[in-house]
């Protein structure tokens, strides 16, 4: 059904560009629209720059963290194509002459097949209004679906993990990967919450770069006291001297150990205050689901108005 409603949508997209073409005055090419699929469609005139950071550590793994539901690697793919086939009813609901979107994706560290790492380039999209004739637009979600399925299965497979360096990202790149002047800037984050890398471990008192289940544990933040303790004694991640108020940031895939009912609360926290101390513009943090659930989330958070 979805093939047959694309194809449906593309030959009304080739059919409109044409008529504009054939238009006598440019003004005519100005107020066309390619299509509105749906009523809550995005800004028409916003220029996405959507970047997804995947975290892929042993949070990936269905041996170590089985999930009879959905496994979690299958939920981040998932969670990719929404976020793949919201940028693309974005461009096809903006003006023909207004096209100008980006969409990206991230691992750090990057992998060291230079076979997968070609195939991760092949994410990096960007529409501008001369692409709009091509059915490529309709075949992004495809290709996200596509080429996620490789990534997971590479790095399932490959068995070696040493973590996601999310911290050295915003530190070290996000600026110059994440944030175009002239752009909508929005990061999506793959991740359980949890934030670790072995070449990236550091402590200033007690704010660190990395939050573990034991680091929780060992300062008392699994207990009901857990703010008062964080706030007394500063707990948190070191905050790079970053402003970050041009970023937006969807983090998904929240998955507290069991055990602990504080837990998610703490990273929760933990993140919050993070953005808070790098002025990130507007940020959400959801708990892992399936993402059937999680699709009108990501719709939302992309295409609201």
């Amino acid at each position: 059904m979805k093939n047959i409603i694309r194809t449906v949508l593309l030959f009304a997209m080739i059919s409109n560009l044409q008529s504009c073409k054939q238009g006598p005055k440019a003004e005519v090419v100005e107020e066309e629209t390619i299509l509105v699929p749906f009523n809550k469609a995005s800004s028409s005139n916003d220029n996405l720059n959507i970047s997804i950071l995947i975290d892929l550590s042993d949070r990936i793994n269905p041996k170590k963290f089985p999930a009879p539901a959905m496994e979690f690697y299958l939920r981040d793919i998932g969670y990719m194509e929404s976020v793949a086939e919201s940028f693309e009813w974005h461009v096809l609901n903006k003006k023909v002459i207004k096209i100008d979107d980006k969409i990206q994706v991230f691992i750090d560290p990057e992998p060291s097949d230079q076979t997968l790492n070609k195939k991760i380039g092949e994410l990096k999209i960007h529409f501008t209004k001369g692409d709009v004739i091509k059915d490529s637009i309709l075949k992004v979600p495809e290709k996200y679906g596509n080429i996620s399925r490789l990534i997971y299965k590479s790095a399932i497979e490959d068995d070696h993990y040493v973590g996601s360096n999310i911290w050295g990202f915003f530190k070290n790149k996000v600026d110059d990967y994440c944030i175009d002047e002239g752009y909508r800037n929005i990061l999506v984050i793959l991740t359980d919450g949890y934030m670790y890398h072995k070449d990236a471990k550091m402590e200033q008192g007690n704010r660190t770069s990395y939050i573990i289940p034991q680091s929780i544990k060992m300062n008392g933040l699994n207990k009901s006291d857990w703010q008062k303790r964080m706030d007394e004694k500063d707990f948190g991640f070191i905050v790079p001297e970053k402003d970050l108020s041009n970023l937006e940031v969807l983090v998904l895939g929240i998955n507290p150990v069991k055990g602990s009912p504080y837990e998610e609360d703490v990273i929760r926290t933990y993140w919050s205050k993070w953005f808070d101390g790098m002025k990130v513009k507007n940020y959400e943090i959801k708990q892992a689901d399936l993402p059937t659930h999680m699709d009108k989330i990501i719709r939302d958070f992309i295409l609201k108005k």
